[in-house]
């Protein structure tokens, strides 16, 4: 073998090794790649990286808000959401909570709540039987507060603005589930409103109170405690009933009292009419069902 021929050799079993060694290293590093990037939904994700801009423009502070997103429990919730469009107020048996099983659990209620319930009554006027037929439709007096994390539900809500991501919950939506086209388009476009301002008078309520807001559950609706009050009248209607300093709808005293105000503000005050009484109540839930089911617990239990 010459010179010329050793040359050619080399230069070949060289540009075969550099292939070898490319070829091993691109293998290494998507391998690497794929075992170490978090899921989507973990973390800091594509999905609220605009909402996240969008609340610091909004006056947020900066960095705790980048570092709350950034936090692997927040994640975009399409399952969660699509309940908002298959949801149904007829469909629910308000009926159960008239059962003689339901009404005794509430007069134990009222015993075992008594004094704050009188101090309520007398203070904002609102009748401690109503507000006890609240808390039952609502949590069955506290025993069922929801388990689904509530600034996942109003972050996701706020990002439908994002079409794609609107599109991910029209397909969670199981297909005889699924509402006509233009419906669900219509209520995300006002969903979507109504989440963002939710979410932050939540970050609000839960920076005024020192609570952090991934730790708070609620409902698929993104109620939360035992009155089920909604962030935006938690900041603006709750109340510290047993005046520790805190509002935390979580605590009994602080939830009877929320009730009370939140029915006052919207126009209950003693001598109302039966008509008079409807109207305030609908404000809490807009169904004639759910109110109807309110007024036959409230009278059985006076």
């Amino acid at each position: 073998m010459n010179n010329s021929d050793r040359s050619i050799k080399f230069i070949l079993n060289l540009v075969v090794a550099l292939f070898i060694i490319f070829f091993v290293n691109f293998f290494i590093n998507v391998c690497h790649a794929q075992n170490s990037s978090e899921p989507v939904g973990a973390g800091q994700t594509s999905e609220f990286e605009f909402l996240t801009q969008r609340l610091i423009q909004d006056g947020f502070d900066q960095e705790k808000t980048k570092v709350l997103f950034a936090n692997k429990t927040i994640s975009f919730d399409p399952d969660g959401v699509s309940l908002f469009f298959i949801h149904s107020e007829s469909n629910l048996d308000y009926d159960q909570f008239s059962s003689p099983e339901s009404i005794d659990d509430a007069q134990k209620y009222m015993v075992a709540h008594k004094e704050s319930l009188d101090k309520a009554q007398e203070e904002f006027s609102v009748d401690k039987t109503i507000i006890t037929a609240i808390l039952l439709v609502e949590t069955r007096l506290g025993a069922y507060l929801g388990k689904r994390t509530v600034i996942n539900t109003l972050s996701t809500m706020a990002a439908l603005t994002d079409k794609a991501l609107a599109e991910r919950v029209w397909r969670a939506i199981a297909n005889n589930k699924k509402p006509d086209r233009a419906t669900f388009d219509r209520k995300v476009d006002q969903k979507a409103r109504w989440g963002y301002e939710e979410l932050k008078a939540l970050i609000s309520y839960a920076n005024r109170e020192d609570i952090d807001p991934v730790s708070i559950k609620g409902s698929y609706a993104g109620a939360m405690g035992i009155p089920q009050f909604m962030p935006f009248n938690a900041l603006v209607l709750a109340q510290d009933g047993n005046k520790d300093g805190r509002v935390d709808l979580f605590d009994h005293d602080d939830a009877i009292f929320s009730v009370a105000n939140y029915l006052k503000h919207h126009g209950w005050k003693s001598g109302l009419s039966r008509q008079r009484q409807h109207e305030v109540l609908f404000q809490y839930n807009h169904s004639n069902y759910y109110v109807d089911a309110l007024l036959k617990i409230s009278d059985k239990l006076k």
